[in-house]
């Protein structure tokens, strides 16, 4: 099994460390210390990860963030580069981690002017085909129209909520898959439809 993962890990901590502890990233607040302070504390650091989701107990992950994107910048990348032994089988890594290292690779990439897209492994394409399809499910599973989502070489398929005014949304796999975890306006697809509501899909909360 290939680990598409693993691949993206080391890419995303020699991007990090290409961009330096301060840079912008497309996570609102979130300076490149911050976000590989994110993935750190989500790998290493389990009584603070349910805060991620849970806001019962956001204040102490938020604490323990902080705490580790004050420390040295190369070495918490260091962190990131090197998989916690419990990830180290490429399976566990892919099943976690394909979707989290793709997306904040390019909420890197895409926050500085300039950037251009990659050209990705066509199985790695695949491989978030499949993860797009569930992402664009949950995040739109309230939207109140029917969305059919295409991708090059793959089967059209519908989400939303339904309803009788339809959207398209057709990107390449790893831009569909930006677009419903909410980095709508970074993500290179087309939506066609009802403009206000193309307009409202645009602007939508989407993702977690």
């Amino acid at each position: 099994m290939s680990s598409f993962a693993r691949g993206e890990r080391a890419a995303l901590a020699d991007t990090l460390l290409a961009a330096g502890p301060d840079a912008p990233t497309l996570c609102t607040g979130w300076a490149t210390r911050d976000l590989a302070a994110h993935l750190v504390l989500r790998e290493r650091r389990p009584d603070a990860a349910p805060g991620i989701l849970l806001k019962a107990v956001a204040g102490h992950t938020k604490k323990v963030q902080d705490g580790l994107a004050a420390g040295d910048y190369a070495e918490l990348v260091g962190k990131i580069r090197t998989p916690p032994v419990w990830l180290r089988p490429g399976f566990a890594d892919e099943a976690m981690n394909l979707i989290e290292f793709f997306v904040h690779h390019e909420d890197v990439r895409r926050a500085t002017a300039g950037w251009t897209p990659r050209q990705l492994d066509p199985g790695y394409e695949a491989a978030l085909s499949a993860r797009a399809r569930g992402s664009a499910r949950l995040s739109t599973r309230r939207f109140p129209a029917r969305i059919v989502v295409k991708a090059p070489g793959a089967e059209p398929f519908t989400v939303g909520a339904g309803g009788d005014a339809e959207l398209v949304v057709e990107g390449a796999p790893g831009e569909l898959l930006l677009f419903f975890t909410g980095r709508q306006g970074a993500a290179d697809v087309e939506v066609t439809g009802p403009d206000g509501l193309a307009d409202r899909l645009r602007g939508a909360h989407l993702g977690l």
